[in-house]
């Protein structure tokens, strides 16, 4: 392909850079001077910029399977995020939370601290930089308000550059959403009666301690066991089709693997337990169970008929989320 031509800069006109290009209609003259629409000069960029979708936001993230799991199946929980250039003197604390009263991006506490909200709609195709958007804004936002959505520009900082990379990625799941306030015992009225809505339609969930960012869930018919993997998908199809055709992908009595989704670049399996198998009696098996896939994953024979007609069958019943 050849080179892209640049937009050609008027002699009378002043040079302007793209950060300061503002925002104008699609099919007015662009600012910078060239000449064109500014659809087709830097209103392209700035499109391309905000809608190219990013495939693992979460790449480079300690527990980036946990950031995926937090932001698609766990309904309550809170981590403790630590920033590379260290906390505000003003702000005693940066907390990432699955969701926010009314949806808000985030919200700064009046005592100063600030809640994140990992399970909202963005404006853009890269979650991180607008997850790191809102951060940055919520730092300095007033105390004892809630932090709107902005579209943000294709050039901004990502979370990838202001978290702390050794910080650690440590999920404390929550029964109810009662960390919503700073003294929920003391709620009343319509508060008391939101959060009693909002505990009543989450879903039992708990993270495996045995294996990492395995996620059991209790519904009204069956339990279910959600593992984020972050093997890359074609190898890790490969080692589920090999041990499922040897019939060694379930995790005792009365559980199956019953197929995968894709969510944020990396695949989740999913197995259907009884409704009596709780989190507690789901470690062992979950941990025999990860013995038995390192050793599928290292394999590099190729697969049988029976083992591609198994991985066929788990790829038929593979959705994507994200």
């Amino acid at each position: 392909m050849g080179k892209k031509r640049r937009p050609q800069t008027t002699k009378a006109g002043p040079r302007v850079t793209s950060a300061e290009i503002p925002v104008v209609g699609a099919r007015e003259p662009c600012p910078c001077g060239s000449g064109r629409r500014y659809k087709a000069c830097h209103g392209r960029q700035a499109a391309h910029a905000v809608t190219e979708l990013v495939q693992r936001p979460f790449e480079g993230l300690p527990g980036e399977c946990d950031w995926v799991a937090l932001r698609e199946l766990v309904p309550a929980a809170t981590v403790e995020l630590k920033l590379a250039e260290g906390l505000p003197e003003d702000v005693p604390s940066v907390t990432l939370a699955t969701v926010l009263p009314m949806a808000w991006p985030a919200l700064r506490r009046d005592n100063g601290a600030v809640l994140l909200g990992l399970q909202n709609d963005t404006p853009s195709g890269d979650i991180s930089r607008d997850l790191a958007d809102t951060l940055r804004r919520a730092l300095t936002a007033e105390p004892g308000t809630p932090v709107a959505a902005e579209r943000v520009s294709g050039e901004g900082p990502r979370l990838q550059d202001l978290l702390d990379p050794k910080g650690g990625f440590s999920p404390t799941l929550h029964e109810g959403f009662e960390f919503w306030l700073e003294d929920a015992a003391s709620a009343t009225g319509e508060v008391a009666a939101s959060l009693e809505r909002a505990n009543a339609a989450a879903i039992p969930t708990a993270r495996l301690t045995s294996v990492e960012a395995a996620y059991w869930c209790r519904t009204p018919e069956k339990n279910h066991l959600r593992w984020v993997m972050s093997h890359p998908e074609e190898k890790l199809l490969d080692a589920l089709a090999r041990l499922h055709a040897a019939g060694a992908s379930s995790l005792g009595e009365d559980t199956r693997l019953v197929g995968s989704f894709r969510a944020h670049g990396l695949t989740v399996p999913v197995w259907d337990l009884p409704g009596t198998m709780g989190a507690e009696e789901t470690e062992k098996p979950a941990e025999a169970f990860a013995e038995r896939l390192a050793e599928a994953l290292a394999s590099d024979a190729p697969l049988t008929a029976e083992q591609r007609r198994a991985r066929g069958g788990l790829t038929n019943r593979q959705v994507t989320l994200s």
